[in-house]
């Protein structure tokens, strides 16, 4: 796997993008800049990888739209040795982001062959993530208490048992919602029954399916 210029020049581009519909945080910047992401595709979609649009990776999942990834990221307010736990590895492109930021990264997923996949090609490209395979909607309860939480699917609700892994004063960001649309929520967890939920626009992710895990 090669990064050569013309790959680092397209990154710098899709930066510009990314920022020029709203991201601010330049660490989030960085990290998208930083990383190759043409890695965590086919080779023949090469030409896509630098597009602003999430992509098929198979197994009915996708590598998500760059502007997405960052968006989640900065409302998760990543700090360098936050404890992230990330509902939904798929290729490993948003893990890595976080890492790229100095987070510890603990990610389930709950496709086998992606799963398999991703848990062999991060360490490959310098990515030290702590990754699982299971069902999401269960969190890991042996880990816990998260700093922050990450669903990178659709949900049609707020998991309980997220909710009971994520530490006071916490971050649970979640794209909440049946069919084809969901708001962006990010929740605060402000003591152990309180919480204070925020709404972050509009977007459209695969679902997240509860009580499951595919081989």
């Amino acid at each position: 796997m090669t990064d050569n210029y013309r790959h680092k020049g397209l990154r710098k581009k899709l930066v510009e993008t990314v920022r020029q519909k709203g991201i601010k945080d330049e660490t989030v910047l960085e990290a998208i800049e930083n990383i190759p992401r043409h890695f965590f595709m086919d080779s023949s979609f090469l030409e896509f990888a630098y597009k602003d649009k999430a992509f098929p990776i198979g197994s009915g999942q996708t590598i998500s739209q760059p502007y997405t990834v960052a968006f989640q990221t900065e409302l998760l307010e990543v700090k360098k040795g936050d404890k992230i736990l990330e509902i939904g590895t798929g290729s490993g492109y948003q893990a890595c982001v976080l890492a790229e930021l100095g987070a510890k990264v603990f990610s389930i997923e709950r496709q086998k062959k992606l799963y398999q996949k991703t848990k062999e090609f991060l360490p490959s490209i310098g990515y030290r993530i702590k990754t699982f395979y299971g069902d999401g909607f269960k969190g890991l309860p042996a880990f816990q208490p998260f700093d922050k939480i990450i669903i990178t699917a659709g949900a049609p609700h707020i998991p309980e048992d997220l909710i009971k892994q994520l530490k006071v004063g916490g971050i649970l960001v979640i794209p909440e919602g049946t069919g084809g649309i969901q708001i962006m929520k990010r929740i605060i967890k402000l003591s152990e029954n309180k919480f204070e939920t925020q709404e972050h626009g509009t977007f459209s992710f695969v679902p997240l399916l509860e009580n499951k895990a595919n081989d």
